[in-house]
C-alpha cells in the first residue's frame, strides 16, 4: 500500500467514525500526470518539451500507450508503483496547457494534490531537478495557464533544469534546440524526473524530494 493509499484509508476511518460514511471517497483514486510542451516535429527537440520528453520516458518505462487523443491532448492510462494514473501531452500549445489539464482533472474528479506537472525550468541547472509540491509559476506561461485553469498552485512539479539561464530572447532560448553537449545532462534530467515520479507516487514528497532534490 502506498503512502497516499495509507493516507487515504485513514481519512476514511476518520470520516465514518464522525458519522460521514463515504465522505472520503468523492476524489478519484487516479493520478493525473501531465508532460508540457508544444506539438509538431519543429519544437520536438526544444528546451520547452522537457516535459513532453519526460512523460514519454516514463509510458515508455511503464508501457502505456499515449495514443488516445481528448481533453486536447494525447492521453493514455495505466498503473505506476501500484497507484492508477494518467498520463497527459496537452496539445494546446504551451501557454495554453492549463485548458487540457483542467478538461482531464474535471473529467475524472482528480483533485489539484493528486497532479503532477513535468516542466522546463531556465532557473535550474541542465542534468539537475527540483520537486514541489505548491508555488507560483515564475515566468513561465505554460505554469501560468496549468494555475488559472486549475484555480490552485497546490499541485506537484518536477521542474527540469535547462539553465543556467543565458543572455537573449526569453522565446529564442526556450524554443531552441538542445545542443549536442548538453544531450548527457538532459537524458540524466530525464531519468530522474522518472525515478523522481516514481518515489512521489511509492513513498511520499519528502522522500522523493531527499533523493532528487
Amino acid at each position: 500500500m502506498s503512502w497516499w493509499q495509507k493516507r487515504k484509508a485513514q481519512k476514511r476511518e476518520t470520516d465514518d467514525s464522525d458519522g460521514r460514511p463515504g465522505s472520503g471517497t468523492a476524489s478519484s483514486d487516479r493520478w493525473l500526470i501531465a508532460g508540457l510542451g508544444n506539438p509538431g516535429a519543429k519544437y520536438e527537440k526544444s528546451w520547452h518539451n522537457l516535459g513532453y520528453m519526460a512523460l514519454d520516458m516514463i509510458a515508455q518505462r511503464h508501457n502505456i500507450k499515449t495514443g488516445r487523443l481528448r481533453f486536447h491532448g494525447l492521453t493514455g492510462e495505466g498503473i505506476i508503483k501500484g497507484e492508477r494514473v494518467v498520463l497527459l501531452k496537452p496539445l494546446t500549445f504551451m501557454n495554453n496547457s492549463g485548458q487540457s489539464i483542467a478538461e482531464a482533472s474535471k473529467f475524472f474528479k482528480i483533485p489539484p494534490e493528486k497532479i503532477v506537472i513535468l516542466v522546463d525550468d531556465i532557473d535550474i541547472e541542465a542534468g539537475k531537478i527540483r520537486l514541489r509540491s505548491q508555488g507560483s509559476s515564475g515566468s513561465h506561461k505554460g505554469m501560468k495557464s496549468v494555475i488559472a485553469h486549475l484555480k490552485s498552485e497546490d499541485f506537484y512539479r518536477i521542474r527540469i533544469g535547462m539553465g543556467p539561464r543565458p543572455a537573449g530572447d526569453m522565446v529564442d532560448i526556450v524554443l531552441s534546440s538542445i545542443p549536442a553537449s548538453q544531450r548527457e545532462a538532459v537524458e540524466r534530467a530525464l531519468q530522474d524526473t522518472v525515478l523522481c515520479l516514481e518515489t512521489l507516487l511509492s513513498s511520499g514528497l519528502e522522500a522523493a524530494q531527499s533523493m532528487y532534490n
